[in-house]
């Protein structure tokens, strides 16, 4: 082991290290007698941090043992970094030397926990006295060596508590042998000798890092547009200003999060034209990925978007409807950017002297050049350059960013990064939109990225949802990753959509919705857009290219069952984490279902969905009685809640009818009957 490997105490040096470096005698009287081990939650031996909300409770388990009989107490603290001040809690003896307590933190930013474990020689003591004088065996001695620890214990504690257990000790002295025995035994007694307690071999545990953030980084929906499309006309670009008339019916849906993408200039070198094509035609917008022209770069606003001042008023009136703006942080440029010829050496060069634009073999992206972190050039302008332009956006009003392929960026820049952001802003929250290999997803978390997206949109089937929803509940996810569970995205339109009908869709909403506390949408998704470019999961006319207008009260749109969705997440706390899932039984290959519940069981929601968009399914299914201390032949509540409609339950095995046509899911409120 290194010198600065993070380590518990009770570890032990492996066998090479231990023929290479003898362990003396001196050494082996400073190693703690109390071993704690096997602590959760920790990432990595404490290499990064916990994530945690602000004001929820975080339970931490632990082995801690020692050699002998002794009784121990272990106490778990915490702090927020940068602070003397330890808070701390009592853990409890689960048994098997298990130990566990809970704690939460009112405060956003980096803290610290710990474990510290000692004998409690008074506690091994009054265990020991109980035993001997219930079997009646001769405890004259015991009864001294109570009296002495009662000395011994006030040449511990402040002068109040000096006084109290000089008071307890004649007290004892005036006392039969019955009546001592009382006294030791007595709450009371423990609860002083506690406060006195010099805490004998005392062992601590590293410190492990938890970052807390606020509630939406766990509970949120977003909703993505593109600002240019709020117009009446393709022939007329949209403005933030234009934004403002859609932000009550966001609101009604039920969104908090309202996301753009990038809002920058865009480049006008090899711009693409609609559909991707390679030749733009005079009036084609261009994708608002192609940042970069003479009117600047990641710091600028396209101007045909409206002005600073513009969009300061939309983050103000947004707000007004409780609604957050969110922004894409994409790094990568056109090859207008300012930074190709203020700062070339940030950029990779080809032999021939061009640029390297990028690639995603098929795909190219002829109008995007990256730029190269580690560059002779780059390190460490490029990442402060980088820096700065997220602390403007943020002193702009902007606190969360969803982040464009940040799996393709170095892991330590996106760590240097958000630690630096959030040291300043802890309330700043970053989304990783990265579809990549599992590990990289996870070391995202890790690094300090707040959610990210998901492989949900793949997965389609009953096991597929199972193994999935199960895993992301699992450690070492359920520790380091929250799942967004977004629906489509303007580079996704999922092939479940593309024949499903406006069940489907409906389909896909539930999941998202009641599968994790995180989801979104981009526009279009409420009026069931599926057309796709053929053989492909991308859409036809894609919006990337293009001005597209929008009728939103268009016939068939899905908005009411959107808000109603989201109504019930805001007041079912079940639902507002991916966490808790359980699987019940439904006797369908076709039917998901589910349930989610509070840790007090006061909010049990279950869930069916009919996963397929084209026919009715059927099935016998289980009421989860056992879960509420039920018997099998017991009554239970069920409130729909889409509908409102109440009924009573009887028995454990029911049976269920959906129908897409009519609605392919349904939500109950779940309880024991009144």
């Amino acid at each position: 082991m290194t010198a600065d490997e993070p380590f518990e105490a009770g570890q032990t040096a492996t066998r090479d290290e231990q023929s290479e470096h003898a362990l003396s005698l001196s050494q082996a009287l400073l190693l703690p007698r109390i071993v704690i081990e096997s602590t959760q939650p920790v990432i990595e031996g404490g290499l990064f941090a916990v994530k945690a909300i602000v004001g929820q409770s975080l339970t931490v388990t632990s082995k801690v043992y020692a050699d002998g009989h002794d009784k121990l107490a272990v106490v778990l603290r915490w702090r927020a970094v940068g602070s003397d001040s330890w808070h701390s809690t009592h853990m409890q003896e689960l048994g098997n030397d298990s130990w566990q307590a809970s704690f939460s933190i009112g405060d956003v930013g980096r803290h610290v926990y710990s474990i510290e474990a000692w004998i409690d020689q008074f506690a091994t003591y009054r265990y020991e006295l109980e035993k001997k004088f219930a079997a009646g065996v001769p405890i004259g001695l015991e009864l001294e060596e109570g009296r002495r620890h009662l000395l011994k214990a006030a040449e511990h504690g402040d002068e109040a508590l000096r006084r109290q257990l000089q008071r307890l000790h004649d007290q004892f002295q005036g006392h039969d042998q019955d009546s001592q025995v009382a006294l030791m035994l007595q709450r009371d007694t423990a609860a002083l000798m506690s406060l006195a307690d010099y805490r004998a071999y005392l062992s601590r545990s590293h410190e492990f890092p938890v970052e807390v953030e606020r509630e939406r980084a766990q509970f949120a929906s977003w909703y993505e547009l593109f600002p240019r499309s709020i117009t009446d006309d393709p022939a007329r670009h949209g403005t933030f200003n234009d934004v403002h008339g859609r932000l009550p019916m966001i609101r009604d849906m039920g969104f908090d999060v309202l996301y753009f993408p990038p809002i920058h200039p865009i480049g006008r070198s090899f711009r693409k034209g609609r559909n991707n094509s390679l030749e733009a035609g005079p009036n084609d917008p261009g994708s608002p990925y192609a940042i970069g022209s003479e009117d600047g770069g990641h710091e600028a606003i396209h101007p045909q978007l409206g002005s600073r001042e513009d969009f300061r008023a939309l983050v103000a009136a947004a707000a007004d409807h409780g609604l957050e703006i969110a922004l894409d942080f994409a790094i990568q440029c056109s090859q207008d950017h300012p930074w190709l010829k203020e700062h070339p050496g940030w950029f990779s060069w080809r032999p021939d002297g061009t640029i390297r634009y990028a690639e995603n073999p098929p795909k190219k992206y002829q109008d995007i050049v990256n730029v190269d972190f580690y560059a002779a050039d780059a390190v460490p302008s490029l990442w402060l350059a980088l820096r700065d332009v997220v602390l403007g956006w943020v002193e702009e009003g902007v606190k969360i960013f969803r982040v464009d392929n940040p799996h393709t960026k170095p892991l330590p820049f996106w760590q240097w990064l958000i630690e630096d952001i959030r040291s300043q802003y802890p309330d700043v929250m970053f989304l990783a939109e990265a579809f990549t290999k599992p590990a990289m997803m996870a070391r995202l978390g890790k690094v300090g990225y707040s959610q990210s997206y998901t492989y949900f949109t793949w997965r389609n089937t009953k096991a597929e949802l199972t193994e999935y929803f199960s895993e992301l509940n699992q450690p070492p996810w359920s520790h380091c990753y929250r799942p967004n569970f977004f629906v489509n995205t303007p580079d996704i339109n999922p092939g479940f959509l593309h024949e499903s009908g406006r069940a489907g869709f409906l389909i896909r909403a539930a999941l998202a919705t009641m599968g994790s506390g995180l989801w979104g949408m981009y526009s279009g998704f409420e009026l069931c857009e599926s057309a796709p470019i053929p053989g492909k999961e991308e859409y036809l006319d894609s919006e990337k290219y293009e001005i597209r207008v929008r009728d939103f009260t268009a016939p068939g749109n899905i908005i009411a069952e959107i808000a109603q969705l989201n109504r019930i997440r805001r007041l079912n706390p079940a639902l507002q984490t991916h966490l808790g899932i359980e699987f019940y039984q439904a006797f369908n290959d076709n039917i998901l279902y589910f349930g989610k519940r509070t840790a007090d069981k006061g909010n049990f929601i279950l869930v069916a969905v009919n996963l397929d968009p084209h026919n009715v399914q059927e099935a016998n299914f289980e009421l989860p009685l056992w879960e509420l201390g039920l018997d099998d032949n017991a009554a239970s509540s069920g409130e729909d809640l889409m509908t409102g409609h109440r009924w009573t339950w009887y028995g454990k095995t029911q049976w269920m009818r959906i129908d897409p046509g009519h609605l392919p899911f349904g939500i109950w409120r779940f309880g024991k009957a009144v």
